[in-house]
């Protein structure tokens, strides 16, 4: 039997990341393994540690914001510059989390129906799943937020580990602020008729604690969810219809 061939490079991974020094390098090390993978960059959102450096040593290409912007402000600005470093073809843009660690090396099955045509955006679906301390109502209002209002439901509805094309990246524009960026994003390209699909991965990463700091966290993920969905109800989309201004 002859080797696969390995594809051309077509896919460029985008990683948010706030002090991950401990994690990042791993996490870039085994992105840039993927193949038809040839570029990675990290987004440095506010970091206090050395999560920029250890980046850039493990052969990241590094977007520093001097201040943490949030997580869909840093999708933006590693996509942004992923753009600027395209040529001929826009890349497929691979978003993974910054703690996966040497489990980023399972996104495959992420780019593979992207890379063939057959879907537009891939969600992971991860096959070992960590117990969350009071993470599911977050996960629960996603789902049936996304189901209310689309019709689709997803089983790992906040998962970040998710391959777009550049198209349905641009249609999915401006993402929805903070952590409610995966749930507006896939409300967004459902409802203007791009194919989501879930796939199961053998991906992990960093369970959410229980001191106050993850409390906090889910605070925000649950505060950002909510506005995501509110902001693309049926009757809140119809109102500023309304009041935007007549085209001239």
């Amino acid at each position: 039997m002859g080797e696969m061939a390995v594809p051309e490079p077509d896919t460029a991974v985008v990683i948010p990341a706030k002090d991950e020094a401990d994690r990042i390098g791993a996490t870039v090390t085994a992105a840039l393994k993927l193949p038809g993978v040839d570029l990675v960059v990290v987004v440095d959102d506010g970091s206090s540690d050395e999560t920029g450096r250890v980046a850039r040593a493990a052969g990241a290409r590094v977007v520093r914001h001097s201040r943490n912007r949030g997580k869909a402000a840093a999708m933006e600005s590693g996509a942004e510059a992923v753009r600027l470093l395209d040529e001929d073809h826009p890349r497929h843009l691979l978003f993974l989390d910054a703690d996966l660690g040497e489990t980023a090396a399972a996104a495959l099955p992420l780019i593979a129906p992207v890379r063939g045509g057959e879907a537009d955006l891939t969600i992971a679906k991860f096959a070992t799943r960590v117990k969350l301390g009071g993470h599911g109502i977050v996960v629960r209002l996603a789902r049936d937020g996304i189901k209310r209002l689309t019709g689709w439901e997803a089983t790992q509805p906040l998962n970040g580990q998710r391959c777009l094309t550049r198209a349905a990246f641009e249609a999915a524009r401006p993402l929805a602020h903070g952590f409610g960026v995966e749930t507006g994003m896939t409300v967004d390209l459902l409802r203007k008729g791009f194919r989501v699909t879930e796939v199961e991965v053998e991906m992990s990463h960093r369970a959410t604690g229980t001191d106050w700091r993850s409390q906090l966290h889910r605070a925000k993920q649950l505060r950002d969810v909510g506005l995501a969905l509110a902001a693309r109800e049926p009757a809140v989309d119809q109102a500023r219809a309304a009041l935007r201004p007549p085209r001239r």
